[in-house]
């Protein structure tokens, strides 16, 4: 218990000594001090990823990031390396781009879901692996946050022209249609825009479920974790 104690005193910054009588972890994980522990974790992984997506050169050399790169976008890409190598690398700069515009969509939402945590989230975490926390926060705001920024990831991709210009380097080829099946013949502004926001909203998980796994030997150590 005296881990719990001292994890509870940095939270909080008191520096006072906290006593309790809980008698056991899953008792301990419902309480209020148990529920900020779980915050601050959450809370620490999305600053860590709003300042990694506010800097469009650390979110060019952020692997999560790049492990969340759709497969159909990953696909075309892979491709296109082979015909027009500058392409691709402008295309992930001007998405780098995006991405700076959409934290101050993506953080709000994050922090009100990890602030609407129960005492049910709590225990599912406490019992579950770890990354769990970031599972649940993925599973309450996944779709909310893709809907949320692709207009304004759209909004910045068309202002580049990028489709336009993915468009000119495969015409003529049946690039789509083998990678994607069908005829299809062009890249759509709406799909490569759904594509790329789907990757900014994945690699943000990613680096709050690597932020949580980092911290939670220290941190919730108190919870069996």
């Amino acid at each position: 218990m005296k881990k719990y104690i001292i994890v509870a005193t940095l939270i909080f910054g008191t520096g006072a000594v906290i006593t309790t009588n809980l008698n056991s972890c899953s008792t301990l994980a419902t309480t209020d001090l148990g529920l900020a522990v779980i915050k601050k974790v959450l809370l620490g992984g999305i600053n860590k990823g709003a300042n990694i997506y506010g800097n469009k050169e650390t979110f060019l050399q952020n692997n999560l990031v790049d492990k969340a790169l759709p497969k159909e976008l990953r696909d075309i890409n892979s491709t296109l390396e082979k015909i027009a190598p500058s392409i691709v690398a402008k295309e992930r700069e001007y998405i780098a781009e995006a991405a700076v515009y959409t934290v101050g969509i993506s953080k709000p939402i994050l922090e009100t879901a990890v602030n609407s945590l129960n005492a049910q989230d709590v225990t599912r975490i406490i019992q579950g692996e770890k990354g769990t926390a970031t599972l649940i926060l993925k599973e309450k705001t996944q779709t909310q946050l893709v809907a949320a920024i692709a207009p304004r990831v759209e909004q910045e991709l068309n202002k580049y022209g990028i489709v336009k210009t993915i468009n000119t380097a495969i015409s003529g080829t049946n690039l789509l249609g083998s990678l994607l099946g069908g005829n299809k013949t062009s890249v759509n502004a709406g799909g490569l825009s759904m594509l790329a926001s789907e990757q900014i909203v994945n690699g943000l998980f990613n680096i709050i479920e690597d932020h949580e796994k980092q911290n939670s030997a220290s941190l919730l150590a108190p919870f069996g974790k």
